[in-house]
């Protein structure tokens, strides 16, 4: 292999590693670091819980002495601040490593080429976006929490053919299959936040937890503007209501009092022109408290809010192969008269979940760039 090609494939692998990290170190990104010597890998690892060491303190460890005069290989440029952890490039240099392959510039202001300066200044050899495409679509949640102090928001749907999400009278178990309710865990795992509205509640009694899978329940957001929430919902009395939110725009003193006395919290938000809750301001909440990346569940009216209110980044819906006619679609009123003002998805992929055909997609709005196209 040439060089380049070389250093492609060891930052291809830091991603694979780096992958381990998934719905653990947020609002940190993602990073896994190999050290190479003579060819061979002396050394992995990777970020595996916020709040813990980075990927390269645990690759330099795991490489002992022998990382003196080896390449050290990192998707995500070094940090060089004091955070939870001390600075990597301090222990980089300090274990003697000659040279440092670095994925992608780390978009937060604190390190932003920082990192890089300081390794050459100490007599490193730095090469850096490698595989650079790839890098930023694995930290996609972190780009665009650390570069616009907004979370990255995934809507799921899960839909008839015909583009219902139930049937008039209001029935949806299950328009999915079973494979494809497992995936819906998944994304609920690899998130810190699920938000549903208070129609879903009332109507299903969901518990939004993560069951079908083996991963971390996410925090649960219901928008509830009239505080309608019955206190027997599961939500409020399953044992993990600490984890509950419940965003409103009332201030019922009472029924502020009997939440809270469940163990959620409540959230009071900013209301809009219909006096419901103004979405940009709940999604500045929620970065507020370091919460990097929210799925949204739905109904279909906070569905078309967030998409109304342009906050929605990714998109998955699961199509299944049955017809309902009437009933309650996916996605209301957006306002658009004309195609050429139409939502583009773009980078789509297509796989199957048992019956069911997955669709996925980045979402562009009107006047954005192309994310990436």
């Amino acid at each position: 292999m040439t060089n380049k090609e070389t250093d492609e494939y060891y930052i291809n692998q830091t991603i694979e590693l780096a992958r381990n990290g998934i719905g653990n170190v947020n609002p940190n990104p993602l990073v896994g670091s190999i050290i190479v010597k003579n060819g061979s890998i002396i050394g992995k690892g990777y970020h595996a819980r916020y709040g813990k060491e980075h990927a390269e303190i645990v690759a330099l460890k795991d490489a002992g002495s022998e990382a003196h005069g080896a390449t050290l290989y990192v998707n995500l440029e070094p940090c060089c601040h004091y955070g939870k952890t001390p600075p990597c490039t301090d222990a980089i240099i300090k274990a003697g490593i000659k040279r440092v392959v670095v994925g992608m510039v780390d978009p937060n202001p604190l390190v932003n080429e920082h990192g890089i300066k300081i390794l050459r200044q100490h007599g490193i050899e730095v090469s850096s976006k490698i595989s650079l495409k790839e890098c930023e679509t694995l930290n996609k949640v972190f780009i665009k929490y650390i570069s616009t102090g907004l979370p990255y928001v995934t809507v799921k749907v899960a839909q008839s053919i015909d583009g219902r999400i139930a049937t008039r009278t209001g029935h949806s178990r299950w328009i999915s299959s079973e494979p494809a309710r497992k995936l819906a865990h998944r994304i609920r795992a690899e998130n810190d936040v699920i938000i549903a509205g208070i129609g879903t509640v009332i109507k299903d009694d969901p518990k939004l937890d993560v069951r079908l899978i083996k991963g971390n329940n996410p925090t649960r957001i219901i928008l509830d503007s009239e505080l309608r929430i019955p206190l027997k919902s599961q939500v409020l009395s399953d044992g993990e209501q600490h984890q509950t939110i419940i965003a409103t725009v009332s201030d019922d003193a009472k029924k502020i009092d009997q939440i809270r006395q469940t163990g959620a919290d409540i959230w009071q938000v900013e209301a809009d022109e219909n006096k419901r809750i103004f979405i940009p301001a709940l999604m500045k909440k929620i970065a507020k408290a370091e919460k990097s990346a929210v799925m949204v569940e739905g109904g279909s009216g906070i569905i078309t809010s967030f998409l109304k209110h342009k906050m929605v980044d990714y998109l998955v819906v699961a199509i299944a192969p049955k017809i309902l006619g009437s009933g309650i679609e996916a996605i209301g009123d957006l306002n658009i008269r004309k195609v050429d003002d139409s939502l583009r998805l773009i980078n789509q992929k297509v796989s199957k979940a048992g019956p069911d055909v997955i669709f996925e997609s980045d979402v562009v709005f009107p006047n954005e760039s192309g994310k990436g196209n």
